[in-house]
């Protein structure tokens, strides 16, 4: 049963990730139907705790309160500090004796540091998942995901994704029901659809010189037409192997691939900016139909354009 959690103040901690495990476990919302927890917050070195943003939080407990807590939250803090041994002992011994431990964003490399994540699925914020897998290549990481469950260990990707993934320990450990209440008090939902790739800008890749570039410039003018390699390596004057060969070694992808890339931009541009009709965005967006349209949200992005326009959309749609 998930009743004491100890928050880690680490140097350098992230205020707003601290604050989310604060919100979501230190708050008695017994009032309204919510859980009551034994919330506490220990450092390595009790006394002031400098944060991110320069100024310090004063904590009293040192680690000693984690020995038997039921989770051991990690907020985010600089990624390239050294983890201290008394954190990374706590962590490994919250692991070894069966209880929680959550990591919001760059606390997941605490986690790495401290070996408790060798062997096992996790995420950070995508800014960091790829050096979270060059640096750790024993674990397996996914960029594309809001939170990561493996055993014990949850990792979350970046700032509200930590909500996620505090919301959903609540909901595994106590039930929806609770998970509810928490979330209505913090005015979020309770569980987000999609992952952390429908936040990534993606911009249109650039050439490393000029020699796609009308052919680039004309496909994205005719996104909506069927384009072909046939067809486009007449417009470049190349044979369709050559061209293939030469757009890849240019581009970095497939024509094809690139084409995709350019049609789920031009959807999430319309999907934001317009009211458009998913038919008429997949027309436009050289998708065809709204089901393939669909099909490579999904692939992509983890969500599906319905979900993305409710997020995004900056118009009002009522």
């Amino acid at each position: 049963m998930l009743r004491k959690i100890v928050l880690l103040a680490i140097p350098g901690v992230a205020p707003f990730e601290f604050g989310v495990v604060c919100e979501a476990f230190g708050i008695d919302r017994s009032e309204h139907g919510g859980p009551v927890f034994e919330f506490s917050i220990a450092t390595a070195e009790p006394g002031p705790v400098r944060t991110s943003l320069g100024y310090d939080m004063v904590i009293s407990n040192d680690l000693s309160a984690a020995a038997d807590a039921d989770l051991v939250a990690v907020p985010a803090h600089d990624v390239n500090a050294d983890v201290d041994p008394r954190i990374a002992q706590v962590i490994r011994d919250a692991v070894a004796r069966g209880a929680w431990v959550l990591s919001i964003c760059s606390g997941a490399f605490t986690l790495a540091k401290s070996g408790v994540l060798s062997g096992r699925s996790a995420t950070t914020h995508w800014m960091h998942a790829d050096r979270l897998a060059r640096e750790f290549p024993d674990v397996a990481v996914d960029p594309d995901v809001l939170f990561v469950e493996d055993g014990t260990v949850i990792t979350s990707a970046g700032t509200a994704a930590g909500i996620d993934a505090c919301l959903h320990l609540i909901r595994c450990e106590l039930g929806a029901s609770a998970a509810n209440v928490v979330a209505r008090r913090m005015v979020v939902p309770p569980q987000r659809s999609g992952g952390q790739s429908q936040y990534i800008a993606v911009p249109i890749p650039a050439s490393r010189d000029d020699s796609f570039a009308e052919v680039t410039d004309w496909m994205l003018e005719h996104l909506c037409e069927d384009l072909t390699v046939d067809e486009l390596s007449r417009k470049a004057l190349m044979s369709p192997r050559t061209f293939a060969r030469r757009f890849k070694a240019d581009l970095g992808t497939t024509p094809g691939a690139w084409l995709n890339r350019q049609r789920l931009l031009r959807a999430q541009q319309l999907l934001e900016e317009t009211v458009l009709p998913l038919d008429t965005v997949a027309s436009e967006s050289g998708f065809g139909t709204a089901a393939v349209m669909r099909h490579h949200f999904a692939k992509s992005l983890n969500t599906t354009p319905a979900a993305y326009r409710r997020t995004f959309c900056i118009r009002d749609t009522a």
